[in-house]
Parts: C-alpha cells; structure tokens; sequence
C-alpha cells in the first residue's frame, strides 16, 4: 500500500454540508450500567446527569448517563437476553456503539449523508416530552459502530425525552476533564484508506495529518495512521490499520480480542494535566509507563516548556511539540477486561497534532503489556 509520510494538508475551502457543533455524547454498550457508572464516577470524576430504566417506564434498557464539562458519556445494558446491546457485549465486551455528533439539523445531516452513500442506522425521528423536542437521525461507519445527528435546539430537558434528570448522594469531584478532543478507531487491514475516503465523501471530513509505518513503528510492530477533521476542526476521527511487523500489532490485539472494527481510545482534553492525572492515579486508574530514560532528552527535542519536567517523569507524562506549540498524554491501561478501548487525557498548548514524537516510546510501553499478557 503507498501511504505518505506525516504531511499537514491544507484543504481548499468549500461549503461544509455537514456542519458538526462537536460531540454530543458517546455511548458505551456495557455488562453492568450501574456499576460501570459507580467505577467512571469513582475513577474518572464523571458527576451524575440523566437515567433511563424501569422506573422511568423503559423495560428493556437501562442507561446511566454521567457528565464532565461538555462530555457525556452514557453507559448502556440489557434487561433481557436476546437482545441486541447483548449480543452486542457478549462479541465485544464493553464497547462504544454510538459517537453522537450535535448538530442544528438532524434531518438535512441524515440525508446529506445517506444521499452520498451511508447506510442509514436511523431515520430522523422526532421525540418528545413536557420539555420539548429532539430530533435524531444516524447512520452506520466501521465495524459496528454509528453516529447519531443530535438535534437539541428545541429542548430544555435534562438529556433526551425518556431520560429523567439523576442525582444521587455519590458523587466524587470531577478531575478536570473538559471535552472529547479526539476519538481513534481501528479497522482491519487494508480498511484504513476505505474509511478515509468514507469521511471525505459522505460527512465532508478532511484528512489533515498521516502517519505512515515509519512513523509509528518500534523493532518489533508498526502500524498506519489517518487523522480525519470536520469542516470546522470540532470533531477529529484517526483512523488506524496494522502494518507489517516482526510480531502482533496493538490494532491486530484489538481486532482480536474486539472481534470487529471500533473505538480503540477516547482522548478527552484537560487544562492541566499534571493535577488531572495526579488525581486519577489517587482513584486506582493505570496509565501506561515509558522509561524514565524517556525524560532524559525529551527538552532536546521539544525544547522549553511552562512546566516543571519532574512532576511530568514522576507521572509519566509525555511531551511533544509541533509548529504550533507543545501538548501533553498520557494513556490509560484498558479500561474493561479485555485489551480493547482506553482513555487518553491530553492538554494541548498550541499544539495541533497527535504526539508522533512520543509514538515509539508510547508503543514500547504498549509491548511492554501486550508481553505480560501473552499477545505480541
């Protein structure tokens, strides 16, 4: 496959016909809805928001929907067997379904993007309570996972109609977690440049940076990157494929173990991210580690930053720099049993790009857990 090395295009300007306000919520097909709620609150800082189940009248879903800033994140199970979100778990394990986007017409969304070849998940449907309305239409993307086009503008109430506004007395404080900056999916081989094109021709999406297998690779995997942005920058989708390696890739571990194409990590942005992270550890959430060689010559590299490089190597945190300024990551372990999605918390301080400095470091550390669990 001929891919480009790592390249900044700037794309001509043209009507957006799919202008995204950003994401709305994201939606986690899970096991346990109550205790996943109880773990993303205890660990993550999310704050109680909305409820569905069967005291709200609905039997045969329950759904937790938990807040952060602008995130929403809504957690999803069965009350029966036989069903779909089963069926959906029982191939995945926890998993996201639904990356929501918000938008001022969920109708025109919809048939914009049917009109240039999706498959529709949801025609737009109207839904109603004493708080007014939403409109919502979808359509399918990789694997099995979907965008659904929220319409709000009509609605005061708590989430959607059906969802009856939640407050318990559990709710630790929050950790600083301000909005969805990206999310990664991962498909199959030779799926990468399929699904780039899929964003450019059916939601307008342009392809703004690549990454190809000398970019991100080690001694031993590698793999290929595409990072795909909205008209407007608010919304960004990577999408990632294996490469040829000496061994299994993180996306070939993925894939293995997902069964399917899906969201490997949500990336959710933070103002400062040595106390995001200094409080999430204090919670029991694990993070991959680089060598503390790492800290070394990273100012080599990326050159003066604002803040202290000791807290940064105590937490792991790594730096990188573009043309427009630095960022912060770190990388949680996985956050359900099997090696499948996890959460990237970043802080950006001008920086536009991804961290392809830190890629082979950071990809180390996953082979570093891909060996204790047997799968490189």
């Amino acid at each position: 496959m001929s891919v480009s090395t790592q390249n900044e295009i700037n794309p001509v300007a043209v009507e957006d016909f799919l202008p995204l306000n950003g994401t709305d919520y994201v939606e986690l097909y899970v096991s346990n809805s109550k205790q996943a709620a109880h773990y993303y609150k205890t660990a993550f800082g999310f704050q109680d928001y909305a409820y569905r189940g069967l005291e709200t009248g609905e039997k045969d879903t329950e759904s937790y929907v938990l807040a952060q800033d602008k995130i929403r994140i809504v957690l999803s199970s069965p009350l029966h067997s036989g069903t779909a979100i089963g069926k959906h778990i029982d191939k995945h394990g926890d998993g996201v379904k639904v990356v929501a986007l918000w938008v001022d017409d969920a109708t025109d969304a919809w048939k914009q993007t049917t009109s240039r070849g999706a498959k529709s998940y949801m025609e737009p449907t109207v839904e109603e309570d004493d708080h007014g309305r939403v409109v919502r239409s979808g359509i399918h993307c990789y694997g099995e996972v979907v965008h659904i086009f929220v319409e709000r503008k009509d609605y005061t109430g708590a989430f959607l109609p059906g969802f009856a506004p939640m407050k318990t007395d559990y709710n630790p404080p929050t950790v600083g977690l301000k909005y969805v900056d990206h999310m990664v999916g991962n498909v199959a081989l030779g799926r990468m440049n399929y699904w780039v094109k899929f964003y450019e021709d059916v939601m307008g999406f342009d392809n703004i940076l690549t990454f190809d297998d000398k970019d991100i690779s080690t001694e031993y995997t590698a793999l290929m990157s595409k990072v795909m942005s909205s008209g407007n920058g608010y919304v960004k989708f990577p999408i990632n494929e294996p490469a040829a390696g000496k061994k299994k890739s993180q996306v070939e571990e993925y894939l293995d173990f997902y069964e399917d194409e899906g969201v490997q990590h949500i990336a959710v942005a933070t103002d400062n991210i040595i106390d995001t992270v200094q409080k999430l550890k204090s919670r029991g959430v694990e993070f991959l580690r680089v060598p503390s060689t790492y800290y070394d010559t990273v100012l080599d590299r990326v050159g003066q930053i604002d803040e202290d490089l000791k807290p940064l190597s105590d937490l792991g945190i790594l730096i990188d720099r573009d043309n427009e300024g630095y960022l912060l990551q770190l990388f949680t372990k996985p956050v359900q049993s099997r090696p499948t999605m996890f959460f990237e918390i970043i802080q950006r301080k001008g920086a536009k790009s991804f961290g392809k400095g830190n890629f082979k470091a950071l990809f180390e550390a996953i082979e570093r857990e891909q060996e204790l669990r047997g799968t490189l």
